[in-house]
């Protein structure tokens, strides 16, 4: 079965993945605010936005937003089952997530909205689809799937739905699958989503400069300075930065940032630039700016990162160990699983059997997965379970991924 993915012209894109990011701030505001929607009021009711904080709340498209919010649940107050514009909320609750990423917030939102439109229509085919893309964000992959394929059932000739079973298939482990899912994708619609999707399989399949390739035309067919294209770019520079091309990764989100000067994960990327050429100090200050837009435990541990690098071991384990408090703050909200994130977390401060504790409960979820192999291969290594860390990174390689973190451990495995 072939390995290598043929990309078609593109067409402009509207929707983007939902993102896998694990927000930190205002945890408790959110959930008492969402205890007080859920609990007081008629499951058929939309819950209000949260009010956006700092920067973001400056933004031109903020007072938009709002203002479309108004509008359409004042349509819904006189059409109550009106199907289309609860899902027209459902996306704009869905795009305020991602940009904000007040997950504790917006999942459970999200959620109680396409409920709403599922209890009218059960077979509502977007309600269907959008409620997959929110167990990718929760990281519950399997049954992402399973409602993806539900959604299939009913609409075979959608090119999104085919979007949600590449990412679905590539995080259970399932690659071949997941490229076939993706040809279909493309047939159907080339977009930035298809685009995007098709440069994650040829970098998992170690082909980078086709991965670049095709992630640039995933950011020439987004609308310039819209959420998704940075969201693109974003992983464009993340490519030139893993293949060794700072000057390119440096210029690449520092456009980003010309265009959506609030872009925080441009700045934590521009940040890993930083790093590489030992301008830590500031690295720390744009991680710092990108948390004050949104707070993140991934900005966190990248400013541990950091201050290990400058040789601050000491300050950089304190920081450690915050950043796995708050994802086991996060894990027990019950939202979504951080399983691979904490074990990554804990390998950070040598914490061994916590991070093989994690690592497997994502293992016994989904065995093929060659991240959570390349995970429970480096912390056997490091347990000196030399035997099963060979079983281990010959999974994680299964591929050809030429990531560098696993190659550097592939090495030091095989030396073994």
């Amino acid at each position: 079965m072939k390995k290598t993915l043929t990309l078609l012209p593109f067409f402009a894109a509207a929707f983007c993945l939902l993102t896998l990011t694990t927000a930190i701030s205002s945890c408790n505001n959110s959930e008492a605010k969402l205890k007080a929607y859920i609990s007081d009021q008629n499951p058929m009711d939309i819950p209000n936005l949260l009010e956006r904080k700092g920067e973001l709340a400056t933004a031109a498209e903020w007072e938009k937003t709002k203002q479309k919010v108004d509008e359409l649940k004042a349509k819904l107050a006189a059409k109550p089952e009106d199907v289309k514009t609860r899902l027209q909320l459902a996306t704009i609750f869905i795009t305020e997530q991602r940009i904000t990423g007040e997950h504790h917030f917006y999942y459970p939102a999200i959620e109680k909205i396409l409920n709403g439109v599922l209890s009218i229509d059960p077979k509502n085919f977007e309600a269907n689809v959008y409620k997959a893309s929110l167990r990718m964000s929760q990281h519950q992959f399997a049954d992402a799937k399973k409602i993806a394929e539900e959604a299939k059932s009913i609409n075979p000739n959608n090119a999104y739905v085919y979007g949600i079973l590449v990412d679905a298939n590539v995080e259970l482990g399932n690659y071949e699958e997941a490229i076939a899912m993706s040809d279909k994708m493309q047939a159907l619609k080339p977009s930035l989503e298809s685009y995007s999707r098709a440069s994650y399989l040829r970098e998992i399949y170690g082909d980078y400069p086709g991965a670049i390739a095709a992630m640039k035309l995933a950011v020439q067919a987004g609308l310039p300075g819209s959420e998704p294209q940075s969201w693109s770019r974003n992983v464009l520079g993340d490519l030139y930065l893993n293949t060794g091309k700072l000057e390119a990764a440096k210029s690449t989100f520092e456009e980003n940032l010309y265009l959506r000067p609030s872009y925080a994960p441009s700045m934590a990327g521009l940040a890993k630039v930083e790093t590489k050429m030992k301008n830590y100090a500031r690295a720390l200050a744009l991680l710092d700016s990108a948390n004050a837009i949104m707070p993140q435990s991934s900005f966190e541990e990248q400013k541990a990162d950091v201050y290990l690098a400058m040789g601050n071991t000491q300050k950089a384990m304190d920081a450690y160990s915050a950043v796995q408090k708050l994802l086991i703050t996060d894990a027990n909200s019950g939202h979504h699983s951080v399983s691979l994130e904490l074990a990554k977390a804990f390998e950070k401060t040598n914490q061994w059997d916590s991070a093989k504790k994690y690592a497997m409960m994502e293992f016994n979820i989904r065995p093929k997965n060659i991240d959570v192999n390349n995970e429970l291969a480096w912390i056997a290594y490091s347990q000196s379970d030399f035997v099963k860390a060979k079983d281990y990174i010959k999974t994680a390689l299964s591929t050809n991924s030429k990531n560098p973190e696993l190659l550097q451990r592939a090495v030091a495995i095989n030396a073994k």
